[in-house]
């Protein structure tokens, strides 16, 4: 009888985390096809194909899985991979080098990620509960890389909103080309536009601090 009781234990320990992960996928699914407005308990339980009880049983509630998914749904970019995959060569960089990094990293990420970059679209358009823990997700990841790196940078040109500055550009920029290929004559659509846009975050970072004699 024991040894039955130690089988059993990990089995239901592989079958909760498979549920969990299978209504974190639900989450992205729903939101990718159906946007916030078609994100509910019975929509998420139905998509996963388990009882909506789970939800609360493993979760707490619709709030804390939608967290779960900006957690652990590869949602947003990382603070490691923000910084190319190593913080520490990250950290050893000139300023100007660093923010010109972060935003081609950025860029990067963002457009390895369909989903988020259909999130992204619907929240220009829907603002609730739901959307404002995705948005805290994103900006506790994006101060936390600030404080960081950036924390000593006090003089000179303003950082964090350079940073905003760049990063609102990115992000609209890629979320337009899902559907739309040019903007102002650059082509969304192909390498060779997001290599000028990349040139293009260089030369404003490097003409910025040249300015400011850095």
């Amino acid at each position: 009888m024991a040894n039955k009781d130690n089988r059993a234990a990990p089995a239901k320990i592989r079958d909760r985390e498979s549920t969990r992960a299978r209504l974190i996928e639900a989450v992205g699914t729903l939101l990718a096809r159906e946007g916030f407005t078609g994100l509910g308990v019975n929509a998420v339980a139905r998509e996963a194909g388990v009882d909506k009880v789970l939800i609360y049983r493993y979760f707490g509630g619709l709030p804390e899985l939608i967290v779960a998914f900006g957690r652990e749904g590869n949602f947003w970019p990382s603070i490691n991979e923000l910084a190319g995959g190593d913080v520490v060569a990250f950290g050893q960089l000139p300023l100007a080098e660093q923010l010109s990094r972060l935003g081609k990293n950025f860029m990067a990420a963002i457009r390895t990620r369909p989903l988020t970059q259909e999130i992204l679209a619907w929240e220009m358009i829907e603002r609730n509960e739901l959307t404002v823990e995705l948005e805290t997700i994103r900006e506790n990841t994006m101060t936390n890389f600030f404080e960081m790196f950036f924390q000593s940078a006090d003089k000179g040109p303003d950082i964090a909103a350079m940073g905003a500055i760049i990063g609102a550009g990115i992000s609209y920029l890629v979320s337009r080309g899902r559907k739309i290929r040019y903007y102002n004559g650059i082509d969304l659509d192909s390498e060779a536009g997001w290599q000028r846009l990349e040139g293009a975050i260089d030369t404003m970072i490097q003409g910025t601090f040249a300015g400011a004699g850095k």
